[in-house]
């Protein structure tokens, strides 16, 4: 007796299609357990503890332990060698985006008798021109300026190179010190950089965007650009410089952001 074809059609459309049905069942499953991992991660980051206010705050305990881990990771794997990706200028963007104006949204700054005020290890205090620092050697960049917010923005700046102010203005010692302080005239505004950040090749003193002189929005006369970090540590008009050993107070840090920033 033949056998059917049919019959054997649809027992094999069967077995298949249970076969479907069970990897479905597994996916979905699978997907459920998965968001409701995240789900009670998300829960638990959410009830958890806020760390203690102090140079850092803002964060809850486990996410700034993790971003301090994250920290120790940037620090062994970081290098002068390794250098930000440049490119020509001809892909910068004309018109740079303005984020943020903390800091300079007083009228009382005058940008005509601005010094930048460096406050040495001794105790004692340089104070600086903007012509005085654009006699030194001039450096340009043209790099990705990236921001926490998720953008980011080909931009050409040009200034001194940190490592080169400080070997102009003989401050090596200071340089040897773990941190380095920037803040605004007002005070309004501030960061703290590790040193080996400030010393790395492309991190600038700059004062001239699209090779013209700052715009105030910008952070005229002087502002930083250190392209191993996010924007929230590229300090515009910078007021003062210090120097050192303990972590200086760092304004994004101090509303729940990664002190370190790195790139």
């Amino acid at each position: 007796m033949k056998k059917n074809p049919f019959k054997k059609n649809e027992e094999t459309q069967l077995v298949t299609q249970r076969k479907i049905n069970r990897r479905n069942f597994i996916s979905f499953t699978g997907f459920v357990t998965f968001n409701a991992i995240v789900f009670g991660a998300w829960k638990w980051l959410y009830h958890s503890p806020e760390e203690k206010a102090g140079i850092t705050a803002g964060a809850r305990r486990p996410l700034r332990k993790a971003l301090e881990q994250n920290e120790i990771i940037f620090k062994h794997t970081f290098s002068n060698s390794h250098l930000v990706k440049t490119y020509p200028k001809s892909m910068a963007a004309k018109e740079v985006r303005v984020n943020s104006l903390i800091g300079m949204e007083g009228d009382e700054f005058n940008p005509k008798t601005w010094m930048l005020m460096v406050n040495k290890k001794d105790g004692t205090q340089l104070q600086i021109t903007l012509d005085e620092l654009r006699a030194l050697p001039k450096t340009e960049i043209i790099y990705d300026f990236k921001c926490v917010e998720g953008w980011d923005q080909v931009s050409y700046w040009g200034g001194v190179k940190f490592s080169d102010f400080i070997s102009h203005y003989h401050l090596e010692e200071e340089a040897k010190l773990n941190y380095v302080g920037l803040e605004t005239p007002d005070q309004q505004y501030y960061v703290g950089i590790e040193m080996p950040g400030a010393m790395h090749p492309q991190t600038l003193l700059a004062y001239e965007v699209n090779n013209e002189l700052l715009p105030s929005d910008h952070g005229a006369p002087l502002r930083l650009i250190i392209p191993v970090k996010y924007g929230i540590k590229n300090l515009k008009r910078i007021g003062t410089i210090n120097f050192n050993n303990e972590r200086p107070h760092d304004y994004w840090a101090e509303q729940g952001y990664d002190y370190y920033s790195g790139l």
